[in-house]
């Protein structure tokens, strides 16, 4: 079956940005360090899952309806438009563009919603006609996890695939539970408050004995233990909040349909690119 590569750009664009020496700049001076990091792993990622398709999804300008759920919602998130041009991963950004269209690589800034419900909205899409890897640190997309959708963590040579058995050996939950095990945690990436006095060893418990965060709330005068039953009964509305918050929509108009993604690897550099693009 061939396969889709979809690259959460503005995800990879900080781990690179912030992952490499603090300042690398080209002979003109130019700071080119996200760029270098960004095109180095995205093609070593190439490498390894060897995509028929790619895209690259990136966060770009638009009305944020989780935060009108919760004004909370990422508010621990810096400013990036007060920060200096050589500390702001953005200030780079046009460059890493300019790569991707090097490459041949579609990509689009999402404005009428976050870029990971337009990246779950691709999945859900294509998953029955191609097999899926999303490219991302973000834990959110744990949630979009099947047989044929899976989530690459990259980290070099210790890169890692997550598929339904990683999510179901590290967090004794199934992928499909991810929103709500994460409702009942909370998220401290997000800015997101779970219940407290539940961890994520008596999340999981608690979706093992009821299914969903629907159903724990349903049945929560059946919890045996007084202080979760009680924290829940407590949390119910802030747990509704959160699901709402965490749940990936995926019914969103996609930019490109698959052919257009269409990706052929011919084996160029990093160091090629960055010459391609004028910044070497």
């Amino acid at each position: 079956m061939n396969r889709l590569l979809i690259i959460d750009g503005s995800n990879l664009l900080f781990q690179m940005f912030f992952g490499m020496p603090a300042r690398i700049v080209n002979e003109k001076g130019k700071p080119i360090q996200g760029t270098l990091g960004f095109v180095g792993a995205l093609l070593k990622i190439i490498r390894k899952t060897e995509p028929a398709y790619v895209a690259a999804i990136f966060d770009g300008e638009h009305e944020n309806i989780r935060s009108a759920l919760d004004a909370d919602y990422k508010a621990n998130r810096v400013d990036y438009s007060a920060v200096p041009e050589e500390e702001n991963p953005f200030s780079q950004l046009p460059d890493v563009y300019e790569a991707l269209n090097y490459l041949g690589i579609k990509h689009t800034e999402t404005v009428t919603c976050e870029a990971d419900d337009l990246i779950a909205g691709y999945a859900r899409t294509y998953e029955k006609e191609t097999e899926i890897i999303i490219s991302s640190f973000d834990s959110d997309f744990f949630q979009l996890i099947t047989d044929n959708v899976s989530v690459l963590r990259y980290r070099g040579d210790k890169t890692v695939i997550c598929t339904p058995d990683y999510i179901e050996e590290k967090y004794g939950i199934f992928p499909s539970q991810y929103a709500d095990f994460k409702s009942l945690t909370g998220d401290t990436a997000d800015n997101i408050k779970g219940a407290d006095r539940i961890g994520p060893k008596t999340a999981a418990y608690l979706l093992n004995e009821f299914g969903t965060l629907d159903n724990i709330l349903a049945n929560a005068e059946k919890i045996e233990k007084p202080f979760i039953k009680d924290s829940v009964i407590r949390n119910a509305e802030r747990l509704k909040t959160n699901y709402r918050l965490i749940k990936l929509g995926s019914k969103v108009p996609l930019p490109f349909v698959l052919h257009e993604l269409k990706y052929s690897y011919n084996g160029i550099t990093t160091n090629e690119v960055l010459k391609g693009i004028k910044l070497r």
